[in-house]
């Protein structure tokens, strides 16, 4: 079985950070948004991965490359982003017909993989929202099956949203019906997109089965990002790293803190996760996310999102950083 990682937006929403960050490499509770999905497939059994690069895709490449040289990654290159099924598409002659499941680059939740992976049939992972209308909406039966798959409905009939996760056996037929709503110009809100192969794969007598996730964490927007970064770092612990130097710190469980950090005359947590080689110094910081390779002095922070190499002096309370940027409250700003 392979698994499709799509990898290839631009995430505009997180900017400034996607500038110069893939929105797949933004860190989340001491791992990366990648890493999840990445680990999650892995320790289920799967090594063989496609991910679907384009911008920023050389970063993605080398991530991969650097931290997980023991599995079997194939890069595929989407130069013109038309949606997500004009993103497995093109990893047809790749994938063959070789069982899949698909895992969008921003889905993280937590399900029963083990028996995703094993059942005899094809299934979508689904979840209950308040307000469907964003989302891909599935329509399930009284037996679990799906009957039916809409790209955000202005009147949806169900409030089961599809979170990006689909275990396909019947590949064949998915690529025909990829290549059909291409050929036909079948758009949604002007991209090609995967719920309406998957739906005319219903049409032509594929089967889906539904699986309920436990929790799914949202990583698509700065608050958002901030709230799953709190509860994962819950879920995986405190991860202080041995080397990180403390001195006259207050540490408030769960943070995770990276190799190499410098932390003095400090509050930090709860729910902070700061990159590796971060210096921070005088400051009182919760709720937040600090990258790599920056630099905080005299400041407080709470619910902010911090990128790499940023600089940040002063006093604020709600900031959202990206990289390379630095930062006087006090006064001057470069």
């Amino acid at each position: 079985m392979k698994a499709i990682i799509p990898v290839a937006g631009a995430g505009t929403k997180l900017r400034p950070h996607t500038y110069t960050q893939p929105k797949a490499l933004i860190p989340l509770a001491g791992k990366t948004i990648l890493s999840i999905i990445v680990d999650q497939l892995k320790d289920a059994g799967i090594t063989d991965f496609v991910f679907i690069i384009g911008y920023l895709g050389e970063k993605i490449k080398d991530y991969v490359q650097s931290n997980y040289p023991d599995l079997n990654t194939h890069f595929v290159t989407q130069n013109e982003r038309q949606g997500t099924g004009h993103a497995i598409e093109i990893t047809r002659e790749l994938v063959g017909n070789d069982e899949l499941i698909i895992v969008l680059g921003d889905t993280i939740a937590e399900y029963d993989l083990k028996y995703m992976l094993e059942a005899p049939y094809s299934i979508l992972a689904v979840k209950k929202v308040d307000d469907p209308r964003n989302f891909g909406v599935a329509e399930i039966n009284e037996q679990g099956i799906i009957i039916k798959v809409v790209e955000k409905p202005s009147i949806p009939k169900s409030n089961k949203a599809l979170v990006g996760i689909y275990k396909i056996k019947e590949t064949g037929l998915l690529f025909e019906c990829l290549l059909k709503i291409q050929d036909r110009k079948e758009r949604s809100y002007d991209d090609y997109n995967l719920t309406d192969a998957l739906d005319c794969m219903i049409q032509n007598g594929a089967v889906f089965h539904s699986l309920k996730v436990e929790n799914w964490f949202d990583c698509g927007q700065k608050d958002s990002l901030l709230a799953s970064n709190a509860i994962l770092l819950k879920k995986f612990g405190d991860n202080i790293a041995k080397n990180c130097l403390q001195d006259n710190t207050i540490i408030i469980p769960p943070v995770s803190i990276g190799n190499g950090c410098i932390i003095k005359n400090s509050v930090i947590g709860p729910n902070v996760a700061i990159g590796e080689n971060t210096t921070i110094s005088h400051a009182l910081v919760k709720d937040s996310i600090i990258g790599s390779y920056s630099n905080l002095f005299e400041i407080v922070l709470n619910n902010s999102l911090i990128g790499s190499d940023a600089e940040v002096k002063g006093v604020s309370r709600n900031l959202n950083i990206g990289d390379n940027t630095a930062i006087d409250l006090g006064g001057s700003s470069r």
